[in-house]
Formats: structure tokens, sequence, C-alpha cells
């Protein structure tokens, strides 16, 4: 079956979600859903100060969008959250098979020139 339309998953540090959703949006996305989460790592990686296990926090943010802009999204991500930026961000995208509940993006009015 194919579909119209694409999941972006988007994984960065915490406090970097809304980050995500702005350049996101900027490349034509219109929204998403963010879920906190924990990250891992091998275990000697996140012990601090001898006996202090330390988590990394992380938001996971959900956005559907159509296939024609997916290429655009996930450029924009990684140019802006990527693993090499304070954001640290890992993207990618999943094909999605059925949707309901959303609407196509309806195209921008055109402002008249006088």
């Amino acid at each position: 079956m194919d579909s119209n339309f694409e999941l972006i998953i988007c994984i960065v540090n915490e406090g970097f979600s809304l980050d995500v959703m702005e350049k996101a949006r900027a490349a034509g996305a219109q929204g998403g859903t963010i879920i906190d989460g924990r990250g891992t790592a091998r275990e000697e990686a996140l012990k601090k100060f001898g006996l202090i296990s330390v988590t990394p926090e992380k938001e996971i943010v959900l956005i559907i969008v159509e296939n024609k802009i997916r290429d655009q999204v996930l450029h924009t991500l990684y140019q802006n959250v990527g693993l090499s930026t304070p954001g640290g961000g890992i993207a990618f995208s999943l094909p999605v098979v059925d949707v309901v509940g959303i609407t196509p993006a309806k195209p921008k009015p055109e402002q008249n020139q006088q």
C-alpha cells in the first residue's frame, strides 16, 4: 500500500524539541507531538563523580508530513539540530500506511501587489 505520508522521528537532547518544531514548520510541516524520554549509552560513558550515574534526558518529536516535503524537513533538521549541534539529534522517517485526521497543507494566499 502506498501512502502520501511519512512519519519523521527526531530524537534530541532535552530542551531542543521546540527548535525541532520551529525548523520543521519552516520546512513545511504542520505540527508534531513531543514525548519525553531517556537515552541509553555504555555505563562507563554515563558515570561521573564516582558512583553517580547520569542518564541523558531526551525528547522525541513525531511529525507526520506529506512525502513531497519529507526530504526537505529531514535536511533542515540535520542542519539545525543534528548530531554536530548542541541538540545532538538524529532524525529518520518511516512510511505511514494509513492516516486519518490530517488535512493537506493549504497553500498560503498570495499577497496582492499594488
